[in-house]
């Protein structure tokens, strides 16, 4: 007979994988970021004084650069200055000057005295500056004469900006008109809609306070959207470029500059030319 063969089976022994874990993915990502960390703080030190060198020489760059701007930003205001020999020279202050110390706040290059300031009094519909009712004080106690100024945000709505200066601004016999401040075009109307919101917001005040506001915008915003619509205004206007050397003649106010040094006022200042003498600016003032 033939032997049978017997065939034996093979058992297969399976390994079973270990799971991965968010625990053990969390531990790798540490520990590499942490090396790259030991890394890059191991490169600093060793090159350390030639990084310091570099961003000692970076920042010094800057300063000469910023220095040699307001060089000849003094420059100019002085031969703008010389231009306007015997009309008022003023400011306009907010919040961003800090704390201004009114008492040392006279004269303009040691030369020109400073009659009258424009101090911001709100912002949109909800927000007062918050140095208003200490520059306004200070102002007045100073013996300038004062204007308050209203920031207008062209996507809120005009009437509840406009209660917004009247609950703010007590005007008194003395100050400047009130000022509606507009530079930024609307993102959510269209600018006939924007010149209605205007309107309201000059109706509004100019029936509380009973005398007409003066608008603040820039030389381009004044050209392209408001000369014709508002002639019936007075106009207060920024220009700050070297090509303008003097105010020009339908103008009430020119903002000349935006890096005016003035004692008692850290950092740069805006400055203001008005378009006559001390006389004729009390002539406009509040009876």
């Amino acid at each position: 007979m033939r032997k049978q063969t017997v065939r034996r089976k093979t058992t297969l022994v399976r390994k079973h994988k270990k799971k991965a874990t968010v625990f053990s993915g969390k531990v790798i990502r540490y520990s590499i970021g942490t090396l790259l960390v030991a890394l890059m703080t191991a490169v600093g030190y060793h090159y350390r004084d030639g990084l310091a060198y570099y961003f000692s020489f970076k920042s010094d760059k800057i300063l000469q650069e910023e220095t040699e701007a307001k060089r000849i930003s003094d420059v100019r205001n002085f031969q703008v200055l010389e231009k306007h020999e015997g009309k008022s020279v003023g400011l306009d202050v907010s919040e961003y000057q800090g704390k201004i110390r009114w008492t040392y706040v006279d004269t303009l290059e040691n030369k020109y005295p400073l009659h009258f300031v424009f101090i911001r009094a709100t912002v949109g519909k909800d927000r007062k500056d918050r140095n208003f009712a200490r520059n306004w004080l200070g102002a007045k106690e100073n013996k300038m004469i004062r204007g308050a100024y209203h920031y207008y945000r062209p996507n809120e709505n005009s009437i509840e900006q406009a209660q917004l200066f009247i609950k703010t601004v007590t005007l008194q016999k003395g100050d400047l008109p009130p000022v509606l401040d507009i530079e930024k075009l609307p993102k959510n109307q269209s600018i006939e809609n924007l010149k209605l919101g205007l309107k309201r917001w000059l109706n509004a005040v100019e029936s509380h306070y009973g005398v007409r506001p003066i608008i603040y915008t820039g030389e381009r915003y004044y050209d392209d959207f408001l000369k014709e619509e508002f002639g019936d205004y007075l106009f207060w206007i920024a220009n700050y470029n070297f090509y303008r050397e003097e105010i020009a003649k339908d103008w009430l106010f020119w903002q000349f500059t935006e890096k005016a040094s003035v004692p008692g006022i850290n950092g740069n200042v805006d400055v203001n030319i008005y378009n006559g003498d001390l006389e004729q600016l009390r002539f406009i003032t509040l009876e």
